[in-house]
């Protein structure tokens, strides 16, 4: 397709969201979760379509060359399949955001005032390799009464149809219209430009993807964006950590999932700690097959030395990258220079330590005690999340259907005149 014919293209998908997003405002909680289970119960049905779809992508991304951690978010089988279905049911079976009243009081002049949430409107998702998003981004828009319209990233655009053609049926089931859940066909990346230029038609555009891909979409965007460029997590080991429990949850964040955005990227470790226990947690990544970037004197036999450009790196790999500091100040000073402000977590028996770790920083998701493999939305009890917003404004953290929601004033009066 050309410029011309994606612009056009996108303005009908647009102008047909804003309609559906009109009705899903007016259908009543029970019509959105019956959508949402249906759906669910259809990406079961068709698994063993979604399945070879899914095989087709792989066959492309392995002929591309594309790195383990992206062909991993890739990747589809009937049990992560199981576990997507299981996410879309979770969301169904939230409390539904829409019209929850956030605060009510009564003013001097008599007037009564309710601050309700609503939904935003149209909602456009751009992502890359990871097929469950689709899932998880048209469940989560349903839930909060938005419509969706969906860009996939080309390495899983048959995945994303098949699931997309589930949520079709899932809302065909329930009565409410496809334009609901929309998705772009094609793989120009020009169909991505197009969204962000669609101001009157996309209320918020959320990425979820590298840093490029955001990058992008903050540049160009001329709609509000939800987004963070990349997750570089840190665990940082306090002198007064447990050992085994400060190896254990190294190993966790780094080696469960290493192509995530809740992933570790950098070790840091209180030098009182490196005394009193040595390198416990570096000796638990090593014997693992990670590649440790250490700096001395972490630098023990099978570390790679470190440059400083490892420090404040996404690495999406086995890798990570470790330093000692002094102290949980030392800890806290290294974050704010090389952080993305999405998830740090503090190992450590010292409350005031943890408290203090707590206090100075400001990501997104900070941790006492627990692998950073823990940020997401659905180990938040969200269901599922459309991405990790590390922004100040509106949402924070895992954003799931509550933070999809605006509000609006509701203001009763009885004949009540302004003096």
């Amino acid at each position: 397709m050309d410029a011309v014919d994606i612009a056009t293209m996108l303005e009908e998908l647009g102008r047909a969201a804003r309609g559906a997003a009109e009705v899903l405002a007016e259908t009543p909680a029970e019509g959105r979760r019956a959508a949402i289970l249906a759906a669910a119960d259809a990406i079961w049905d068709r698994r063993a379509a979604i399945a070879r779809a899914n095989a087709l992508d792989m066959e492309a991304a392995r002929a591309r060359g594309l790195p383990t951690a992206m062909l991993d978010r890739l990747a589809l089988d009937e049990r992560r399949l199981g576990a997507i279905v299981a996410a879309v049911r979770a969301v169904a079976d939230q409390p539904d955001p829409v019209g929850q009243v956030i605060a009510d009081w009564t003013v001097p002049s008599g007037l009564r005032i309710r601050r309700v949430r609503t939904p935003i409107g149209v909602i456009g998702v751009i992502y890359e390799s990871r097929p469950n998003v689709t899932a998880d981004a048209a469940a989560l828009c349903l839930k909060s009464g938005n419509a969706v319209i969906l860009r996939g990233g080309s390495e899983s655009f048959h995945s994303s149809g098949a699931i997309h053609e589930a949520f079709l049926e899932g809302l065909r089931a329930a009565g409410l219209p496809e334009a609901a859940v929309s998705r772009v066909p094609v793989r120009d990346r020009a169909a991505v430009s197009q969204m962000l230029r669609m101001s009157g038609l996309i209320d918020v555009i959320v990425p979820r993807g590298g840093r490029s891909l955001v990058e992008l979409v903050q540049a160009e965007a001329r709609v509000p964006v939800f987004a963070h460029l990349e997750g570089i997590c840190h665990v940082y080991v306090d002198g007064a950590a447990d050992p085994a429990t400060a190896s254990a949850i190294v190993l966790n964040a780094k080696t469960r999932r290493p192509g995530i955005c809740g992933a570790a990227e950098c070790l840091l470790i209180d030098r009182a700690f490196l005394e009193r226990h040595g390198p416990g947690p570096v000796e638990a990544l090593l014997a693992a097959g990670v590649e440790v970037r250490a700096e001395p004197p972490l630098d023990i036999p099978g570390t790679v030395p470190a440059r400083p450009e490892d420090f404040g790196r996404e690495f999406l790999d086995m890798i990570i990258a470790a330093r000692v500091v002094e102290g949980v100040d030392g800890a806290i000073d290294h974050i704010r220079r090389h952080g993305s402000q999405h998830t740090e977590s503090i190992v450590t028996e010292d409350r005031a330590a943890a408290a203090r770790f707590f206090a100075r920083l400001d990501s997104a998701i900070l941790m006492h005690n627990a692998s950073t493999q823990f940020a997401d939305g659905g180990e938040f009890g969200m269901g599922a999340e459309i991405g990790i917003a590390t922004g100040r404004l509106h949402a924070r953290g895992p954003v799931g259907a509550e933070q999809l929601t605006s509000f609006r004033y509701l203001v009763e009066g009885q004949g009540t005149l302004r003096p």
